[in-house]
């Protein structure tokens, strides 16, 4: 079963007019080769030419092995530059789709983050391929399989997970003051595969998850495979697992007329799984977004699967 084009055409329309909101300082020259942790960090421009996050870098990072070039967007919570946090290492915020979740989490985190009602965290946005068209990028970047039934390259997830493991990771942990002990990886449609996978694949690179209608339906469900995969070699998954759908991504009544897979029930049937292995490492919590749709969904559960991990109690 599979996305209608509608519903793949929609989304790929909200990857695409986010991709060119985020702005990018012009005092850096060409992209940083991945292992070079000490790359050249440049504040961004002023606002004359338009909005800007505060406290946040684009910094330019070329993937070796694929020659592809990429951004990663950073912001510092705002008490990381006081005197009196010098000392202080942060947890850090992943997500894919950077274009689109980096300026969501931004906003998200804003007054929580002002009010003292959020623990502190480094938010990091992944950017697609420069050059190419986002929806393009992110299908190949965020799938772990080839799909002969999806239109366009599938199935580079394996090395764009080394390039994070190689490149990404060792950047931001050798510029800013990280907790690498708290990293959570967020992510939506096939950013929540990506993360399914990589728990299941490299579980020790993450300690969290937040995952927004993830696209398990992907490759006849191979995702399950994995699961069930790691499940016959593994005692535990010491991980924290969020998992958000929308109600209505699913066909007929109370769904959406373009909807041809039951999301909502695939995400049940996963939780059913993880649930059942009754690892003890394993903290899972999951929602279905009253009256959410894939295009909407992530905002609402990104909010609540933070505040699952970083509220003050």
């Amino acid at each position: 079963m599979r996305f209608s084009l509608r519903s793949a055409i929609v989304f790929a329309a909200m990857v695409l007019s986010a991709c060119g909101d985020v702005r990018r300082p012009t005092t850096i020259k060409g992209a940083v080769a991945e292992g070079a942790a000490g790359a050249v960090e440049a504040k961004a421009p002023s606002a004359a030419g338009g909005f800007v996050i505060e406290n946040s870098t684009v910094i330019p990072l070329r993937a070796t092995a694929s020659g592809r070039d990429y951004e990663i967007y950073v912001k510092t919570p705002p008490g990381y530059d006081k005197p009196e946090n010098a000392g202080r290492r942060y947890p850090v915020l992943y997500l894919t789709d950077g274009p689109y979740t980096f300026q969501v989490a931004s906003g998200l985190t804003r007054v929580p983050f002002n009010h003292g009602r959020f623990r502190e965290f480094i938010i990091v946005g992944l950017s697609y391929a420069r050059g190419e068209v986002p929806a393009d990028s992110r299908r190949r970047d965020l799938t772990p399989w080839r799909d002969h039934e999806i239109n366009g390259v599938t199935g580079g997830a394996e090395a764009y997970l080394t390039f994070l493991r190689q490149a990404v990771l060792p950047l931001v942990e050798t510029r800013y003051r990280v907790d690498r002990a708290d990293r959570t990886l967020a992510g939506q449609s096939y950013g929540g595969l990506f993360g399914l996978w990589v728990a299941f694949h490299k579980p020790e690179l993450f300690r969290s998850y937040i995952l927004t209608s993830p696209s398990i339906w992907f490759a006849d469900r191979a995702i399950l495979q994995s699961e069930a995969a790691y499940a016959a070699s593994h005692k535990d998954l010491p991980a924290r697992i969020y998992l958000a759908t929308g109600s209505r991504e699913h066909p007929g009544p109370g769904g959406c007329a373009d909807c041809d897979i039951n999301m909502v029930a695939d995400q049940a049937q996963l939780t059913t799984l993880l649930k059942s292995r009754a690892y003890p490492g394993l903290e899972i919590k999951t929602n279905v977004v009253d009256d959410g749709f894939h295009e909407t969904t992530f905002p609402i559960g990104l909010m609540q699967g933070l505040q699952w991990l970083y509220l003050k109690e």
